[in-house]
């Protein structure tokens, strides 16, 4: 896509070096670096990048904000660290991952292998850690959150939804006090206003 339509690409270097078979399909004029940890600008969005828990080259996660207000997007977390924590409150969105459900995991055809790494702390984040960050979050400013990055092997949407409310019910959260929805892996989602 860099190519057949001219598109700049921001990357940390970690994750330039991780792709380096692929480099020489983007041009040098359209590779962007930027460290995690250190906010950058395009155009009038401020773009803080920060380290996520995950075993993938320089993952990292983004705080977006224009005109003092604050998106952030966090997949690819084993678990959710202070550093995590602290980039996603006062964020009135977050695109959260929501990977897996435990029995589900344990059931499923995944390798022994496969299976520790996901549930691992540098793996993915399952339903009920999505549930308890939502939670942590609503004290923060979250007013809207979609559940991402679901597992098409160890979840499902319904089943990711059904997770995350009662985790939220359990810690006596009005469901009216957030908007839920789901990242649909195939097609755009609805429009999200802030």
């Amino acid at each position: 896509m860099a190519k057949k339509y001219n598109i700049p690409i921001y990357a940390t270097l970690g994750t330039w070096n991780g792709i380096e078979n692929e480099k020489t399909v983007i041009e040098i004029k359209n590779k962007n670096y930027f460290k995690t940890g250190e906010q950058f600008e395009i155009g009038d969005l401020k773009i803080m990048p920060f380290a996520t828990s995950h075993d993938a080259m320089d993952s990292c996660g983004f705080s977006i904000e224009h005109e003092n207000q604050k998106i952030s997007i966090a997949t690819d977390l084993g678990e959710v660290t202070k550093n995590v924590m602290d980039n996603l409150k006062q964020s009135k969105f977050v695109l959260l991952e929501s990977n897996y459900e435990p029995e589900v995991l344990r059931c499923c055809n995944y390798p022994y292998q496969v299976k520790t790494r996901i549930a691992g702390n540098r793996g993915h984040l399952s339903n009920n850690v999505a549930g308890q960050t939502i939670v942590k979050l609503l004290e923060h400013g979250l007013q809207n959150v979609m559940l991402g990055h679901l597992s098409k092997e160890s979840n499902f949407p319904e089943l990711a939804y059904k997770s995350v409310t009662n985790e939220l019910e359990q810690n006596k959260i009005n469901l009216k006090d957030i908007a839920i929805s789901i990242a649909d892996r195939n097609m755009p989602g609805k429009i999200v206003n802030i």
